[in-house]
């Protein structure tokens, strides 16, 4: 009988050895929390040089590379238009957003690139919405690198106005790959069970 011979003997042995030494590999592996906290530990780092390389960059590039982000994101639809408005004179209206191809729907955008510790005030941002108005318009979103205060919160509330601070800036740069690009790409996999 095949169960008995020497050869079979020794090869279930190699068969059990290398189910023992697999076992013990898999108890060193890394836990899916563990490689979902490493990611979100890079996505972090990647945050903070991202928004330190945001502060120092020129502020006209700056004012591009926002409405290259809301282009990405699909706020000017499939024929519309982004554009920065001039260096100056802009009457506190950095980019306009043309939803349409005839331009009758618009978001118009201010940004500012403070530095963490310089809040955003409610007035800059009765201000934004008074440029607003003077546009006929009854929205628009104001970005910056640091954060708002409780009074900009409400007032932006208030006037229609889609606050984007840093936090959620660089999320979402990372998220729609602008000013960012993939480095590594690791995938995992599952058995399929529809297939079988």
């Amino acid at each position: 009988m095949i169960h008995n011979e020497p050869a079979y003997k020794k090869y279930k042995q190699e068969k059990s050895n290398q189910k023992k030494n697999r076992q013990k590999r898999e108890n060193k592996d890394l836990a899916e929390s563990q490689v979902k906290e490493w990611f979100n530990q890079q996505d972090e780092k990647t945050q903070d040089e991202l928004l330190n390389h945001l502060v120092k960059m020129n502020p006209y590039k700056f004012e591009n590379l926002m409405v290259q982000l809301l282009s990405v994101m699909g706020y000017k639809g499939d024929e519309g238009q982004a554009l920065v408005t001039q260096k100056s004179n802009d009457h506190g209206i950095d980019g306009i957003i043309n939803q349409d191809p005839l331009g009758l729907q618009k978001v118009y955008l201010q940004v500012k690139r403070y530095a963490p510790d310089n809040s955003v005030q409610m007035p800059e941002i009765t201000a934004f919405s008074g440029s607003i108005k003077l546009k006929h318009a009854d929205r628009g979103v104001f970005i910056t690198t640091s954060t708002f205060t409780q009074g900009a919160i409400n007032a932006a509330k208030d006037l229609n106005i889609t606050l984007v601070n840093g936090e959620m800036l660089t999320n979402l740069m990372i998220q729609y790959q602008v000013g960012v690009e993939v480095k590594e790409h690791y995938m995992t996999y599952k058995i399929d069970g529809n297939m079988f």
